[in-house]
């Protein structure tokens, strides 16, 4: 397995954008998906709104009857919890040393919703963003596609012109 993994299996994907060089298909999305792409203006939630649109059929992008965006958490002081000693998520019930700590795990994808699944109907496995689904169908688990296929791929699914198919 650790053969297959990206560290050995580097094909140089350039940013259709910025030109900026990523060594696979979930390294050039994971550059959209953070907003990094200084001639992009997208993250997540434009860029799942973008791919949407171009896949009617949900092949890769969950039919959400509704999508207001990515909620943001803030925690305050009035999330100690002086039995434990120590600062709770409201939503997971997760403890924190540090109220910094606390908002950094707010602010992370553990609690945003599954944007995206395998296109792998057997597989049935969603995730939160789409260099997720990349990585998950770059390590070949399911079955779907190969490496190969994937990084091949990744341009059918960025660009605007062209509906998302396999």
């Amino acid at each position: 397995m650790h053969l297959k993994s990206s560290v050995h299996r580097q094909t140089g994907i350039s940013c259709p954008f910025c030109g900026v060089e990523r060594g696979t298909a979930t390294g050039l999305v994971h550059h959209l998906e953070r907003g990094a792409c200084p001639k992009a203006p997208v993250d997540r939630d434009a860029l799942y709104l973008a791919v949407r649109r171009r896949d009617p059929n949900g092949i890769i992008s969950k039919k959400l009857l509704e999508f207001h965006g990515s909620p943001s958490y803030t925690a305050t002081e009035n999330s100690y919890n002086w039995y434990h000693d120590a600062y709770q998520c409201y939503l997971c019930n997760n403890l924190y040393s540090k109220l910094s700590s606390l908002n950094q795990h707010l602010s992370s994808l553990a609690h945003q919703q599954n944007l995206y699944h395998c296109p792998n109907r057997q597989c049935g496995r969603e995730f939160t963003t789409l260099a997720a689904t990349m990585n998950h169908l770059e390590s070949e688990k399911c079955g779907f596609m190969r490496f190969a296929d994937v990084q091949q791929n990744v341009g059918r699914i960025l660009d605007p012109r062209r509906m998302i198919r396999f």
